[in-house]
Order: structure tokens, then sequence, then C-alpha cells
């Protein structure tokens, strides 16, 4: 086990005077040892409502946590805890689990000691009584995918906790007579809160009634149970897309108690990853403890903890803010011992501590200068030439600039201009004779990132182009999907249309030539907008696949095979695990649609590589990647590729989805072994985000022009190609729709931005026909292999590799 250095540095003392006016006292020993850490000070009050400590990145936040809870938990023997569920707690749980399950090594006695814990006194985790914060309902308790299943095996069971001495949601109990289920009452698994306050008109209506009379009692009953053992004196929750906390939706009254309710798009899109995809998620209701329920005991010991830039804006709103029902975190202002852990992406947007970060400063960089002469032009809404110094005097981080750096405004501003139509230029030229490795984390991952970039060196003839996904990616692909693929082939064989393939060994494994023909079948049916070719193709993928997987014999009784598969993915509730079969055909499902896109292109089977590392699970929790299993395929691909530019999706901190860095890390490490291999030292990398995270203006060096035909045909694209992402199981709770339409609204967001900064004349009057069809920017940063290994370096020092 690695320590994590960044939380154990020794204070500089830089901020002794400050958090003695500050009240560093009132922070617990180890919450000390972090902003010892830091380089920020303890309190920003009253800019800031809610103590906030920043960490490096995501795995560091979960041992601060964790720590923080094995500190609590020593100081308080049969005390009230409420955990969260979901990815957020991954790395608290593990440091927890590290700490109990070593208790008097050195390793630990070493970490104990860092954050000034007592080594002596192992916390009882015995005496403490555990509140289950939330559950979705109508959800079955003995569901996987229920927090009722997770709290079990990760709290109860993994931390050792008394079962008896928890407050938990068993949904299967609550309301129900003998033998009865909850798809008895609610067949559909729908909830209708209407009959609250209507009159029952069916004799199932008259159950369903009755049943939500019991759970709205069971709820104040809960509410009830809580507040006879004190109140919770330990709550640790993230903070949703919309600043939920539990379930408390933006909205919820700040008085609120235990309750069944309905939550809002966002939520849901949150939520679906939980409940094995949104169709579940938009018909489930929740029961949640209330906002009042948290901060009923006044002494409550209260953590939100959030990961990555994408969280930036609704943690700096839930912070500065006062008081607000549209930001439910901000009820936590009233308790003393609230706290906001966070990564220094998501501190991103906090202005209090740019501004204090800027102000030690000796001098600004060239790319600080940049973002806030770019963040102030769009502010105000007016191009970097015009800027005055009033305007900037007005601005209280931007007035820094003046104080920062030497040079007149007016040249900054050139500098920032200048930079800005650098970047476009880069974008609008292209390499030659180049060859490039596109590696993505999903299958969509490099469509939604950098598309239009890419196919203007598709145009190049002396460019090559391999193209690799390193996860299966079966988690995405519903077992209704499976289903309809299913039904759709066992109609092609009743009509017998693949009777002639078998006879010329079509589905051979080895036959190159016929899986080309697949994608040459489908694209066809693409062409001719008909249907029906098009699902030949994907049938005769499908079916090469099964007979893949289950062996030559599965091809003597096709349609046996085919029934058996159909009565299982029917009966397969959403969420639930497949056996390892089946997730490799949701696999190879998302393969052809990834060789599909790249066919459009004229790219073959040969040019398209899946690697399936072995760190993807689809389990909650997914391991780190190792040396030994997920590094040297990537390897030995970059050796035969022998690529000149390598792009990847770029995600530092942890922003995006937990796949993206765990990726990241891997290839930075079969980046550095190619280097010492092949001894080569002018490899470019191409970083890109997508719909997950973005870039700042300043952050990216490449900005490439999108008209409005690119977005066009990156949308057909994606809806032909990516059948299974049509209506995405797993969406962005940003957008309702498909992954392409949120890519082109944040490049069009981009390119206002920039427009703004240079003035819509410069793109309408531009010589190049290119330049004036822009209505989207799209970012990109290139990198030599040594920035790119720097960017890595913090996030591989918390995890193990």
């Amino acid at each position: 086990m690695k320590t994590t250095k960044q939380i154990h540095k020794k204070d500089s003392g830089r901020r002794t005077d400050n958090d003695r006016c500050s009240g560093i006292d009132n922070f617990s020993s180890v919450e000390q040892v972090a902003l010892a850490a830091s380089t920020y000070h303890s309190s920003y009050a009253p800019a800031e409502q809610i103590p906030t400590i920043v960490v490096e990145n995501f795995p560091v936040l979960g041992k601060l946590a964790a720590f923080r809870f094995i500190e609590w938990v020593q100081q308080n023997p049969g005390g009230v805890i409420s955990l969260p569920t979901g990815k957020t707690p991954e790395h608290f749980i593990h440091w927890v689990k590290f700490v109990l399950s070593g208790w008097g090594s050195e390793t630990v006695i070493a970490e104990l000691k860092a954050f000034n814990i007592n080594c002596a006194i192992k916390p009882d985790m015995k005496t403490l009584h555990f509140v289950q914060i939330d559950e979705f309902y109508p959800m079955e308790a003995s569901h996987k995918n229920s927090f009722y299943h997770y709290v079990q095996q990760y709290y109860i069971k993994g931390f050792g906790l008394d079962s008896a001495k928890a407050l938990l949601i068993n949904t299967s109990d609550i309301g129900l007579k003998k033998k009865e289920t909850l798809k008895d009452i609610w067949p559909q698994q729908e909830v209708d809160l209407t009959l609250r306050y209507r009159k029952a008109i069916t004799r199932q209506e008259e159950k369903q009634k009755a049943l939500l009379a019991s759970v709205d009692q069971w709820c104040v009953d809960y509410e009830a149970s809580i507040k006879k053992l004190g109140g919770i004196g330990f709550f640790l929750g993230g903070i949703g897309p919309d600043g939920h906390i539990g379930f408390n939706i933006s909205g919820s009254d700040h008085y609120s108690t235990t309750r069944l309710c309905p939550v809002n798009y966002e939520t849901q899109a949150a939520a679906a990853v939980d409940l094995g995809g949104i169709e579940v998620a938009r018909k489930s209701l929740v029961i949640t403890i209330g906002l009042r329920t948290i901060t009923w005991n006044k002494n409550c010991t209260a953590i939100i903890i959030a990961a990555g830039q994408a969280k930036a804006d609704i943690v700096a709103r839930a912070i500065e803010s006062t008081p607000t029902i549209k930001e439910p975190a901000t009820v936590l202002g009233k308790l003393p011992n609230a706290r906001f852990y966070i990564t220094q992406g998501a501190a991103a947007s906090l202005k209090a501590r740019q501004f204090h970060q800027l102000e030690l400063a000796a001098e600004l960089r060239n790319d600080q200068v940049e973002d806030i002469l770019i963040d102030l032009a769009s502010s105000l809404r007016k191009q970097l030439l015009h800027i005055t110094e009033a305007d900037v005097r007005k601005d209280r981080l931007a007035s820094l600039v003046l104080q920062k750096r030497r040079e007149p405004l007016k040249v900054m501003l050139q500098m920032t201009y200048d930079n800005i139509v650098t970047k476009i230029e880069k974008g609008v030229n292209v390499y030659r004779d180049k060859k490039f490795l596109h590696t993505e984390p999903h299958h969509d991952d490099i469509m939604l990132g950098y598309f239009s970039y890419l196919v203007r060196h598709f145009r190049e003839p002396g460019n090559s182009h391999h193209f690799v996904t390193l996860t299966s990616g079966f988690t995405s692909v519903t077992n209704g999907f499976m289903l309809e693929q299913v039904e759709i082939l066992q109609n092609f064989m009743k009509r017998s249309k693949f009777g002639p393939l078998f006879k010329e060994n079509y589905f051979a494994a080895d036959n190159m030539i016929c899986r080309n023909r697949d994608i040459w079948q489908y694209l066809d049916g693409v062409a001719e907008q008909n249907e029906d070719i098009k699902n030949q193709g994907y049938s005769r993928r499908f079916l090469r696949n099964l007979i893949e997987l289950y062996g030559p014999s599965f091809s003597e009784d096709i349609d046996a095979g085919l029934n058996k598969l159909h009565t299982y993915f029917d009966k397969q509730y959403p969420g639930q695990q497949d056996d390892e079969i089946i997730k490799k055909l949701k696999g190879m499902c998302r393969e052809w649609e990834v060789e599909c896109l790249w066919g459009y292109y004229g790219w073959q089977c040969e040019h398209v590589s899946h690697l399936r590392l072995s760190f993807y699970t689809g389990d909650i929790f997914t391991k780190e990647p190792t040396m030994k299993e997920d590094v040297p395929p990537v390897t030995e691909l970059m050796k035969q590729i022998d690529p000149d530019i390598i792009s990847l999706a770029f995600d530092p901190e942890g922003s995006g989805p937990d796949t993206h860095y765990k990726v990241m890390q891997a290839l930075a490490e079969a980046i550095h072994v190619h280097e010492e291999n092949t001894g080569r030292t002018d490899l470019k990398i191409w970083g890109y985000r997508n719909v997950w995270f973005r870039f700042k203006p300043s952050e990216a060096n490449i900005y490439t022009p999108v008209s409005l035909n690119m977005f066009s045909i990156m949308h057909d694209s994606f809806m032909n190609a990516f059948s299974t992402q049509k209506k995405a199981s797993f969406p962005s709770y940003e957008h309702d729709g498909p992954f392409s339409e949120l890519a082109q609204r944040i490049q069009v967001a981009q390119y206002e931005k920039i427009k703004i900064c240079l003035g819509r004349e410069w793109f309408y009057q531009h010589q190049s026909p290119l330049i004036r069809a822009t209505r989207g920017l799209m970012f990109l940063k290139e990198m030599k292999t040594d920035d790119f290994y720097q960017s890595c370096r913090q996030l591989s020092s918390a995890v193990e590799l």
C-alpha cells in the first residue's frame, strides 16, 4: 500500500497568522494535517459559508474522509453514522477497511501517526448505530443494485458493524403482507403518487393506496427512530449535479424529513448507473432522509465530498450561497462541524480561493492571464481588444493582472488575442505523413472528443490511423437491446437468409474478409436507408460473435441457442450482473459499433483493436490497472504501430468517469515503456475531453473550427453507428438526448465564448471559407510526453499501479 504524500507534507508556516485568526482550532487533528498540506487558508469567510478543505485528487479525497471518520469513531463510541452509496466513496471505503484490517501493523501505525490519530485505541465499530441515507422505490431490497444491498456488503459486513444497530431501508418489508412482493402491487414498477390524495378506482389501486399510506407511515417512524438515537452524529455524502445531498434535490425544503418522493432528470441521470439504466431511473421514486434529518443533531459532523472540475460550479454555489432551497447543501451552514472536502478541480470556481492563489503568486503565468481576460471578456460580452483598464479594475480577479504583470494592459490583451488566433490556425492545419494511434476508454469517446480534427487528418493520404478501445464497455448495453438483436437474428434464421453464408465458411473466426463484409453490408443499408439490409449486417456479426463465444456447436442448433438467450435477456432485471460470456457478448456489440463508425471512412477491421483491459469488470468499484495485466497489451500494440501521435482521454484528476483516469494511467505507463524500448523522444500526445469534462480555453492549445456540416456528419454517424447509444442508458445529466447533441452544444458554447473575445467579424469576414463556416470549436491539448507524465504523476502517486 502506498502512502499519500500530498496530505502529509509539512506546513510552510505561511498561513499561521491567518489560521490563528480564522479559527484553525475548530478543525479536528486530521483536518489540521490536511490544512497544513494545503496552500489555502483554513477559512474564507464570509465569502464561503461552509469550511472547506481542498486536496489534490479523488484518491486523496477518499483517504482524508476515511481518517476523519476513524478519528470521529474513536472519539464517539456508540455514535450514529450515515454513509454514502455509489461510486463516490470508493477510496473512503478502501482506506477504512485498510486501517481496520491492518490495525497494529507498522504501515497503519505510520498512517495514523501522520494524521495525529491515537494508535492505541482501535475504533469499536460494533458500538456504532448506522442510518441508511436513501433507497430507490419500488426496488426489491434483494436486488444487487439496491442501496440496501450496498450497505450490507460494504458497511455492515465490510466495516464489521452490528446489523442489529442499523436502521436500514428494506423496501421488501415496508407495508407488504406475507408472501406479497413489490411487483404484486406495482407490476409496471411505477408508483402513482396521486393516490395519496385521490380516491382509488380499481381493486389494484386500493392496494396501491394502502401501501402508499404504509410507506408514508414507515417514513415517519424511521425519522422518529433516528431522533430517538439522538440524531446523526457523523454524516458523509456526495453532492449531485443539481446540488442534491441524499436525494434532497434542488428545491427541497430545508425542514424536510424522511419521505417518499420523486426526483428530477439530473438526479435520474446520475442514478442510472446504480439502477441499471435511465429507463429504470425515470420510473423510480426514492425514500430519502430529509435535510432536517441530517441537521437535527446540532453537533453533527457533516462532510460533503466532491471531486473534479465538472462539480466546480455546483460546489461553489453550495459553499458560497446563503441558505436557499435552490442549493440543498447550503442547509449545512447551520452546523458548526459541517465541512466540504473537495479536489483542486472541484474548487476551481471558488472565487475567494482563486483570488488568494493568484494573490500569492509572484507573477501571473501567461495561461492565468489568458483565463482571467477571456472570462472577463465573456462576462462583459466585450471583445478582448476593446477592454479598458476601467473594466479590469472593476473586477477583483482581473485587477490582479495589473498588479502582477509589468506589461501594459494593451500588450496582455493583444497577447491573449494572438494566442487564440494561433490556436485556431493550428486547428485548421493538419499533420502529414504521420502514424496515429487513437485511444479511447469507451467506444464513442474519440468521436465525442475530437471528431472534426480527426476527419481532417483522414483526408491526408500519407497519414495512417489505428483505433483502439481499451475497455469492453459491456455495462452500457442493455438487456432490452440484446433481446431485440436476438429477435432480429431469429427472424433472419426463419427466413433462411444465412444458409449460403455457412457454405462459404463465412463465419469462421479467422475470416477477416467476411468480418469486413459484415460492416460493408451494414453501411450499404445506411446508404440505402434500408433497415433490413442494416439488420442483416448486424445479425451476421451477432451470429459470428455467438459462434466465437459458444464454439462451433452453437451453429449446429442455432434456434435452441437463440431461445435460451431470449429467455435470459427477457428475465434479467436491469443492472443485474451477467456471466462472463454474456459480458463478452455485450462488449462485442460495442466493438461492432466502433468498427462501423470507422468503416464510414474506409478503415477496416484490421485498423481497429479491442484490448478489453482486465481492470474493467463492471463492478461498482473497479480495480486499479496493473503493470502486469493492463500495460503489456497496450505496449505490444504500440510496438506494432510505432505511432508518431497518440491520443487519449485526458483526465488527470478523475473528473469524468473513473474508467477515464484509470485508462490514462495505464497509457502513461505503456507510453513510458514504449519510449524506453524504442529510444524515441519525438512522440506527441493529444489529450482530449468530451461530454464528461471540458478544457478551459487556456488549457487547450488547439482550437479546431467545426462547421454545421461537420455537426451534421457527427450526429448522423453517431446515430447510425452507435445503436446501443441512440437512447443511452447512462446519459449525461446535462442533456436528455444523444451524446452527439451534447457534444455539439459544448462545442457551440466554446465557439461563442471565443467569438466574443475575437469579435464576430474575425470569423465572418475571414478569408478562409472554413473559418467563415465555423459554428463550433473543438478544444484539444497537444503535449510532449514529459508534460503528459507530469500531469499524471500526482494521481499515480495516490493509487496503486
